[in-house]
């Protein structure tokens, strides 16, 4: 096995040709995670290659399990050991998750998972692109609770936000998702590696003080409980139940209300801090482009040819896609003519748009089943109707 060359933190820095697939595994790498569990999936195993090659050589664990089920059931533990942890899949095995990214949101249990979108239903189209998984990365799992997902659309972001991802599931204690898809994972650029003290890193908040007084589901200011290794000595309770905030079963609507609004809460209540998105030239844009992922590449040259048509045309990119930006787009639907919103499912997105924008500017979809990626002039078609 080759060794690639790293800093004593294990960083691999400098500038890389690399793909998404495996600049995941470098962020997550560069963000102290150090344990993997996961199940060879198209079109995200590379992930999983490029992690159980450099593991060894920076001290930590990568384990390929019977199945997905299992893989994120070995992360809840890892986490409450007191590690960093991640997996890796797509469609069927994201489905198989579902059960457990429930046990991990009601455990507030922080871990990332990256789901390199490929097109479905069931087995679909296991080598090619598609963006259909939106919606069920917020509402797979049964009940209510929150999540947050990051959308990258270059090699460089799934580092960058790797990293975030983790810095994230740390700070709110709640499983975090990197929504990529299959052209953004196999797409291969630069990708820029800076030294490990460039690097932000978020270290989960532990608790310190009496072990008999430790509560794993107090609250905080910020609404985050602190926690503690297990096996460290602290007498603490953790269940899928709901729960007080000793993790003791406690069977009552009274006690559902609390936990239920808790789980909740910590992320709403937090959303300023967590949304992301870019925008650009949209203070007296008539159209807003929504995108993500690749499909926020592909309507590049869209925008460019409405602009040269004479069209104002701005764009809103979404980083963050959960919690999603309602107050952002309510405040463009106040002024422009129509939201235009291209991606690789059926209008997944476009129909959060619609909601928040309230009936004020229509959001027009340019839907796509998948297996490749939209032609522009269907997305300048779109921006002029939505123009007329």
């Amino acid at each position: 096995m080759r060794k690639l060359k790293a800093d004593p933190k294990g960083v691999l820095t400098g500038a890389h040709y690399l793909d998404g697939d495996f600049a995941i595994a470098e962020g997550s790498l560069a963000a102290g995670c150090r344990f993997f569990a996961g199940y060879p999936i198209t079109p995200s195993t590379e992930t999983a290659e490029r992690f159980a090659e450099r593991i060894p050589f920076v001290g930590g664990i990568f384990i390929q399990m019977e199945d997905e089920i299992a893989s994120i059931t070995a992360l809840i533990g890892a986490s409450w050991g007191g590690q960093k942890s991640m997996t890796v899949t797509s469609g069927p095995g994201f489905s198989l998750m579902m059960e457990n990214i429930g046990l991990a949101a009601m455990m507030e249990t922080p871990l990332v998972i990256a789901n390199v979108q490929r097109g479905g239903p069931s087995t679909g189209l296991p080598t090619l692109v598609g963006q259909a998984d939106m919606l069920q990365v917020k509402f797979g799992s049964h009940g209510d609770y929150e999540i947050i997902a990051l959308s990258p659309d270059s090699p460089q972001e799934c580092f960058d936000l790797t990293i975030k991802a983790f810095n994230l599931a740390e700070t709110y204690r709640v499983p975090v998702f990197i929504m990529t898809d299959e052209c953004v994972g196999h797409m291969h650029e630069k990708v820029v590696i800076p030294p490990a003290d460039q690097i932000e890193v978020v270290e989960r908040k532990w608790y310190v003080g009496p072990r008999q007084k430790y509560l794993p589901y107090k609250p905080d200011k910020d609404l985050v409980p602190f926690m503690v290794k297990a096996g460290d000595g602290y007498r603490f309770h953790t269940t899928g139940l709901t729960h007080d905030e000793r993790g003791y079963p406690a069977i009552n609507a009274e006690a559902q209300d609390w936990c239920v609004h808790h789980l909740v809460d910590k992320i709403t209540k937090n959303a300023p801090k967590i949304i992301d998105y870019r925008e650009d030239q949209t203070d007296n844009a008539e159209i807003v482009v929504i995108s993500y992922g690749i499909t926020s590449r592909v309507s590049v040259k869209a925008v460019q040819e409405a602009r040269k048509a004479g069209i104002k045309v701005g764009t809103l990119r979404l980083v963050t896609v959960w919690p999603f930006p309602e107050d952002r787009i309510k405040e463009l639907a106040k002024k422009v003519k129509a939201f235009v919103v291209p991606e690789i499912n059926l209008g997944q997105i476009r129909r959060e748009v619609e909601r928040c924008a309230f009936g004020r500017a229509p959001a027009i979809g340019v839907p796509h089943c998948g297996g490749w990626v939209h032609d522009p002039d269907d997305i300048l078609k779109a921006i002029k109707e939505a123009a007329r």
